[in-house]
């Protein structure tokens, strides 16, 4: 099934939560309602920052790509999650499993380098306040986001190619919701020592290095916070670190327990931990997206107060047009 008169793999067949049907049913609800909450919160935080011009400053400018890149994030993936909850073994192609995972891929590594983009702004921001419209203007933080999509795209394109070039003879059956990068290599029947290198060079460079950019970030940040005399001035410097902190926190922690846990030899550990490894993945992809939003507008000021500006704008027309 699923194979070419060469026998080359021509589909995939994603089991997800196949074997348990009741929790199929409770996710896809789950899921779908989690997603249309990433893309209202997301959504309006995009409008609330385009709108209103004292939000047009660096660190909304990356707030705005991050909100944007986290919906693109969760519509590469979700659609396919809600519609192998609803299948009872989904059939993928291998072309469309491969845009799938190229897409996600892509979106993931932006992330991880923008979130340390990120961090440069609000180290600049806290360390050098006097020189940040300086340093920070728009042909620095422009070219800084553009890098970190380009870097995220070229770096799935590599994982990409190296996998569509390996030979799937043998199972195609997925133990994920989706077509995850590390799932589809145990499918490969050849030497997968390439991939491993390469993807031990991308860890390197969209994992390690941001989150070394973002410690050592934090570090003169805090050190700095330290030095302010007022409480009061501790507090809101700290205040414009703490929902960009918090996000990092997130990200890295459920990246980090995803991949750092000791893997099981025996045969039933392996499929309760290919379940659990795909239960993380959905968490990382759907719950972070979804805090996102939240994080930035319940711990910032500015973002309230626009929101509070603009839906009473948008109050004010209604009854101005009534009228």
């Amino acid at each position: 099934m699923g194979r070419t008169n060469d026998s080359m793999l021509t589909e995939f067949v994603l089991v997800g939560l196949s074997e348990h049907p009741k929790l199929q049913t409770v996710f896809f609800v789950l899921v779908l309602c989690m997603y249309l909450m990433i893309l209202l919160g997301n959504g309006v935080l995009i409008s609330v920052i385009m709108y209103d011009s004292h939000l047009h400053t660096p660190m909304y400018f990356f707030l705005c790509n991050l909100s944007f890149l986290d919906i693109c994030y969760t519509s590469s993936s979700v659609p396919l999650i809600l519609d192998s909850f609803l299948t009872v073994r989904k059939m993928v192609s291998f072309s469309g499993c491969m845009v799938q995972m190229f897409l996600s891929f892509a979106m993931g590594a932006t992330e991880c380098v923008l979130l340390g983009m990120m961090a440069l702004d609000r180290y600049v921001a806290i360390c050098y306040p006097l020189r940040y419209p300086i340093i920070m203007r728009k042909g620095a933080y422009v070219p800084m986001a553009v890098g970190a999509w380009v870097a995220g795209i070229v770096d799935s394109v590599v994982q990409t190619s190296l996998t569509m070039q390996l030979p799937f003879c043998a199972n195609n059956v997925i133990n994920h919701f989706i077509c995850e990068i590390l799932a589809i290599l145990k499918l490969a029947c050849a030497d997968i020592s390439i991939n491993v290198i390469s993807m031990a060079g991308s860890n390197l460079i969209v994992l390690v290095i941001p989150l070394l950019v973002i410690s050592i970030s934090y570090i003169f940040i805090v050190a700095t916070i330290l030095r302010i005399p007022s409480t009061e001035g501790k507090r809101k410097a700290f205040s414009t670190c703490s929902a960009h902190l918090t996000v990092v926190l997130i990200f890295y922690g459920t990246i980090f327990f995803m991949y750092a846990k000791p893997k099981s030899k025996s045969s039933i550990g392996t499929n309760n931990q290919d379940i659990i490894e795909a239960l993380i993945s959905l968490f990382y992809g759907v719950m972070t997206p979804m805090l996102n939003p939240l994080i930035y507008s319940l711990r910032n000021k500015d973002v309230k107060a626009a929101m509070k500006y603009m839906l009473g704008r948008k109050k004010i027309s209604l009854m101005d047009y009534e009228y």
